[in-house]
């Protein structure tokens, strides 16, 4: 087992593999940690992998690990949590603008404060309003709809994390934005925030588009609801669905016995099927009965889950 786990996640960053890989060995060794950097290559086209082969031989705590093609961030940080041996991991970007000399009180706050996460926040940005415009107004939503009120920037590549929250959770398509989310949902609860230094880009340039925003939000209501309702999908779909189609059962027995009243009082009688409301009420009771339908499918499926009884235990005496 050793102090710290450096996971790095990086896509076509050659010119600046060596610089960062020699300051994180630099800040190891000033504070006599033990330690190894994970450098997972998302499919790199640019000489990537072959510096990271040769650090790798000059360095032993420097390991490599190469995708055959680009599957994202969330892909290479789910292997290296797979692979980290680390009582504490940390997490950054390889393209210099994270600094390595945040690493020991990152380290410091998950062992000696006893946090289980702590996210960095990059305060001052050194990003275009284009870019950070958006970005507040992301993790805006995400601190409404996640309740953790005390991060100001969930999508910041450096986080440090107790070992048990990265082998608890699982990182999948581009929920590498929700860590945070995902660990406290998983029952995490002593998440923190430190102020870390955001440098300017030395070389390349960045490899997210604006896309990555919509996806973002996207994201977070799927895992919203993955993480409330994944193993009991009727109680969404199923009281929406019921919820609806009654609604459109009232306004048709409405509609039924209005008819009838005024048949009985020989006053104008216009037909049910004359009528809009009664074309929005047989929508209501379709659309209620197809909501109720996929819930109830939904349901069979949680049922027959093979992690459906996957729960994550702290103690046991």
């Amino acid at each position: 087992m050793v102090d710290i786990s450096v996971v790095i996640p990086l896509l076509n960053e050659e010119e600046s593999l060596q610089e960062l890989c020699d300051w994180i060995a630099r800040v190891m060794d000033e504070n006599k940690y033990s330690y190894e950097v994970i450098l997972v290559d998302d499919g790199s086209k640019d000489a990537s992998w072959g510096i990271i082969e040769s650090i790798s031989k000059q360095n032993s705590s420097i390991k490599g690990i190469k995708f055959k093609r680009n599957y994202g961030k969330s892909a290479a940080l789910y292997v290296a949590f797979d692979a980290a041996f680390g009582n504490v991991v940390i997490t950054m970007d390889a393209d210099l603008q994270d600094s390595p000399d945040e690493i020991p009180e990152l380290y410091n706050m998950i062992v000696k404060d006893g946090y289980d996460l702590v996210s960095g926040w990059k305060k001052k940005r050194y990003d275009p309003l284009t870019k950070t415009i958006p970005t507040k107004l992301f993790n805006w939503a995400t601190r409404k709809i996640s309740g953790i009120e005390n991060l100001h920037d969930f999508n910041c590549g450096l986080k440090s994390y107790n070992k048990n929250v990265i082998k608890s959770i699982e990182v999948y398509g581009e929920m590498h934005r929700y860590i945070p989310v995902i660990a406290k949902w998983a029952g995490f609860t002593k998440i923190a925030e430190k102020e870390v230094q955001h440098r300017e880009r030395k070389y390349g340039t960045t490899k997210f588009g604006l896309e990555r925003f919509l996806n973002g939000f996207l994201d977070l209501f799927s895992i919203t609801f993955i993480s409330k309702f994944g193993k009991r999908p009727m109680h969404f779909f199923g009281s929406i669905g019921t919820l609806i189609f009654f609604f459109g059962g009232i306004v048709s027995m409405w509609l039924i016995g209005e008819k009838i009243y005024n048949l009985y009082n020989h006053l104008t009688v216009r037909n049910i099927t004359d009528q809009p409301l009664f074309y929005f009420a047989l929508t209501a009771m379709i659309v209620g009965t197809q909501l109720f339908l996929a819930g109830f499918l939904g349901e069979l499926i949680a049922r027959n889950s093979p992690v459906r009884n996957n729960y994550h235990i702290e103690k046991k005496v």
